[in-house]
This record gives structure tokens, sequence and C-alpha cells, in this order.
């Protein structure tokens, strides 16, 4: 990337097709652009928190903020054009703190697409990654996100309409998500057509070159793992080494990706429903994986048929809420079995504890700084899936069958449908150091999509035994092995992963 929105954003993000690293516009640059260094902003511990700082590691963070340096970089809105209309990219730049042995620069990118990255050095230094003792950690926010420069359209999401998707309501908001998506991409033509992982990959080579670095090493995560492929596939000379976690596959099609993570979504559900079935005298769900599941189903069908508002709750409960927590991580799995408790009795009007735990928040999978007028704009410029309404209606109606829990969250109409701007392509190559780490079970990018990438471009496949987007560099055990294999070159096939939960007690209770 999960619910359907959610779900598209994390993983529709993939593939463009035939430019080649040596086109003349590319040439036309070799000049050394220049950073404007400058003061960094400001940000409050609210904003803080919002990004997942506890409070613990305020104090630390505006440590390292004190040392980071702050700047923009200007660069081609159009590379065909590049003496042509000048963007502004917004980077951050945490040194080494082993500059005597220091090995170059590590541009970092965490996914969306439309996450911002400016404050990804700080944030992984604050969590112990350990990345930049040899390297200075490089972070930005792509074009179009953040503060580098952009533009804003409406938002692209309707209304929801809690209930059971019935084909009318559905072709009203695929008409619906199809207007947004011409008035949207009318706006601003010339830049939205420029919002390209293509783009962005020449633009990390820009900074590349502004830092003076003849070779510059990448982490990047989710999104960020198809922004890796490509810069590697535009700039062969230009990457030094090369860490993608949770890797998306290596062709862009979103209704493809739409069925790959349904079933990685099913099979997490199974996953947890067997998980509860072990713990009958805490959850009363059932004794087996298969009577789990049916209380589920019995459970989605009910408050798809009686959705439940809840006076404290901003969010009427029914089947695709349902839906979207039997597919969460094993680290959420007691809260999610007690909600599963807690609504075969609820009738309000407050909410139970454990449902204002899990849905309380913001949906499962959302990042608080993911631009969404950009995640459109990527999205649909790469996007070489149908964007029909019959086949994503027909492809939904036969995930509602193939799982009847799970398929309720998925999307039932294309994100692009309606946008009219040309599919932009760029052809992948392999070759150069790399390592693509795959997580078994998790769903935002399915372990599938990993395999499939490795076999397109090569490098180093890492199986990693958990079901948690991204933890590769959260995992204490697996972030030694990347650091290893940065300082080092060492590489490995296998890196911990993050544990399921072991405890029988209900949330709450220690």
């Amino acid at each position: 990337m999960v619910s359907a929105t959610a779900t598209t954003a994390a993983l529709g993000t993939l593939l463009m097709g035939s430019l080649a690293a040596g086109t003349p516009a590319v040439a036309e640059l070799d000049r050394r652009p220049a950073v404007v260094w400058r003061e960094c902003p400001e940000y409050s511990d609210d904003e803080l928190r919002s990004r997942g700082l506890r409070e613990e590691e305020l104090a630390a963070f505006r440590q390292l903020l004190g040392r980071t340096e702050c700047g923009t970089l200007a660069v081609p809105l159009d590379y065909a054009d590049p003496g042509g209309q000048q963007i502004s990219i917004a980077l951050t730049r945490l040194k080494a703190t082993d500059q005597e042995h220091r090995l170059g620069s590590m541009v970092l990118n965490p996914g969306g697409p439309g996450g911002s990255g400016y404050l990804m050095p700080l944030e992984l230094a604050v969590k112990g990654a350990g990345l930049g003792g040899r390297y200075d950690l490089i972070g930005f926010d792509p074009r179009g996100v953040g503060r580098s420069t952009k533009v804003a359209c409406a938002d692209g999401q309707g209304d929801r309409r809690p209930g059971p998707v019935t084909e009318a309501w559905a072709r009203e908001v695929y008409a619906e998500t199809a207007e947004r998506n011409r008035e949207c991409a009318a706006s601003d033509p010339a830049f939205l057509g420029q919002l390209t992982t293509a783009n962005v990959a020449r633009d990390i080579d820009r900074i590349r070159a502004a830092l003076d670095e003849r070779k510059i090493s990448f982490f990047g995560v989710s999104w960020g793992t198809w922004l890796g492929a490509v810069l590697r596939s535009l700039f062969p000379g230009k990457v030094e080494r090369m860490w993608l976690d949770s890797v998306a596959p290596p062709t862009s099609r979103t209704d493809r990706a739409t069925e790959l993570r349904a079933g990685a979504t099913d099979r997490e559900f199974r996953r947890m429903a067997a998980w509860i079935a072990d713990r009958d005298g805490t959850y009363g769900l059932g004794t087996s994986r298969e009577q789990v599941m049916a209380t589920v189903e019995k459970l989605r069908r009910s408050f798809d048929a009686e959705p439940l508002t809840f006076s404290d709750l901003d969010l009427t409960v029914d089947g695709a809420v349902i839906a979207d927590v039997a597919g969460r991580p094993g680290f959420a799995w007691p809260d999610v079995a007690q909600l599963f408790k807690e609504l075969l009795t609820a009738e309000g009007p407050s909410a139970p504890p454990a449902v204002r735990k899990v849905l309380g928040g913001p949906p499962s999978g959302a990042a608080a700084s993911t631009d969404r007028t950009a995640n459109r704009a990527f999205h649909c410029n790469e996007d070489q899936g149908s964007r029909s309404f019959e086949a994503a209606w027909n492809a939904y109606r036969k995930r509602m069958k193939r799982y009847p829990v799970t398929g309720r969250a998925t999307p039932f109409v294309p994100m692009c449908a309606g946008w009219p701007l040309p599919v932009q392509e760029t052809r992948l190559r392999g070759g150069g150091s790399l390592m693509l780490s795959g997580h078994l079970y998790e769903t935002l990018s399915p372990y599938e999509g990993t395999v499939a990438m490795h076999e397109a471009i090569g490098g180093t496949l890492v199986t990693i035994d958990d079901d948690v987007h991204g933890s590769a560099i959260r995992t204490p055990g697996c972030a030694a092995k990347i650091v290893d294999y940065f300082e080092t070159g060492r590489r490995t096939r296998t890196c911990p992963g993050a544990p399921l939960p072991a405890s029988t007690e209900t949330p709450g209770r220690g």
C-alpha cells in the first residue's frame, strides 16, 4: 500500500517503460547544481507526535534537528526541456557521526507515492536504526510533496456510504471519481503530468551531483522500492549500494496489484483466525480457525445489514470496517480480537473500549504525511491497468465470493478512472549491488511482488518471516544486517522479523 483507499495508496505504484539515462536532456545537465542551505523549520511537539514519535524521543529528535542541514535544489520541471521551468526540491542532510570513516551519502524514501521523506533521516536516527554512522543521510520531499513544489486538487475520495456496495452506488462512485480526476488533471496538467517516478529518480541524481558525490546509496520502503528500481535503471553507474524493503512488483498494474493484495489479506486473516482460536478462553470466537472465520463473516454480514454508529466515534461500523480490521498485522491481533468480541453484543450509544481504541485513530496503513494529489498523479501517470467500471466491478464481485470477509474492503472502482494524462513508462534493468527484503505475510507489499521484482532486476532476496510492512529497519536484528550491508557490502538471505504477540491477555490488562 489496509482499507480500500489505503490499500490502493500503499501499492499501486509500479512500472513505467522505455527511457534511457543518456538522453540529450540529461547530457545538458552535466554542470553541478547547487543546494541552497538555510535554517531548518521548527516543529511543535504535537507535529512530532503525529509522526509517531514517543514522548521520550522528542528531546533526542530536537538534538538531531540541531545538527541537521536543510536546503532546496532547483531542478527542471520537464527534463526534456532542462532550460525551461524550474521547480524546487526540499531536502535535509544529517551528516555521518563517524566522519573519519565516512562512506558517502545515502538517500532515503519512505514510500507513498506522495510520502514525505524530509524528516526520515532524523526519524530513523531517533529510533536507533544506525544507518547514520558512516553515511550522510539525505531526506527529501519528492516533487509534488511537502516542502517541495506542489499543487493541490480537491480530495479524490467521495463520502463513505455505510452498508453493502450496490452496483448503482458503485456506478455513482465511478462517475464521481472520473469527474474529480479530470478536474484535477485539468487544473495544472503541465505540472501534474511531470509527477512520475522517473522524474523523481532524475531529481535524486541532481541531488547526488549537488552533493558532489560520484555515486549515491539508497534505502527505500514500499513505493520507495519502485523508486529505487527506477533510479538504478536510469543511472546504473551513479548508484552505490541499495536496500529495498517491502518491495513493489515490477509492473504498474493497479488492477493486478489489487488481486495480489486481496489474496495476501485473506491469507493474513486466516493466520489471525488461527491465533484467535488458540485463545478461545479469552475471546470466545471459536475453537478452530474455521469457527473463528465463520464468526467474523457473520459479524461482517450483520453490520453490513445494520450498520451501527456510536456517539463517541466519528465512524459508522459496517461490513467494510469489519473487513478492514480483519486484515491487520499480528501486533494488532489482541486488540482486533477484543474488538470482534465486543461487537458481538455492542448496542451503543457509546463504543466499547477496544472498538474505540482500534477505530478511533487514523485508518490502518494511513500515512499522515502522504500528499493525496501527488499520490493520485504518480499512480495515474504510470498505471497501465484497466480503468473501466465493468472490469473493476466484476473483479470486486468475484473477490467478495472468494474472500467473504476481507474482500469487502477491496476497491470496487479504479482510482484512476477518467484520468486524462498519458501513461508514461520506464524499462527496468538489472545490475549493481542490491538487496531486496520481502515479508512473507504482509498485505501492503505482498511477498510475491518481492519475488517478481527479484526475478526482473536481480540482487539478493532476503526473506523475513513476519507480516509488518517496512519492519526491516525497525527490527533491531534486521536493522543491524542492513547497516552491515551498507558499511561492508556483506549480504544476507534472512532477517529477523517482528514477532507475533504471545500474550493471551485482553487489551488493557498488562
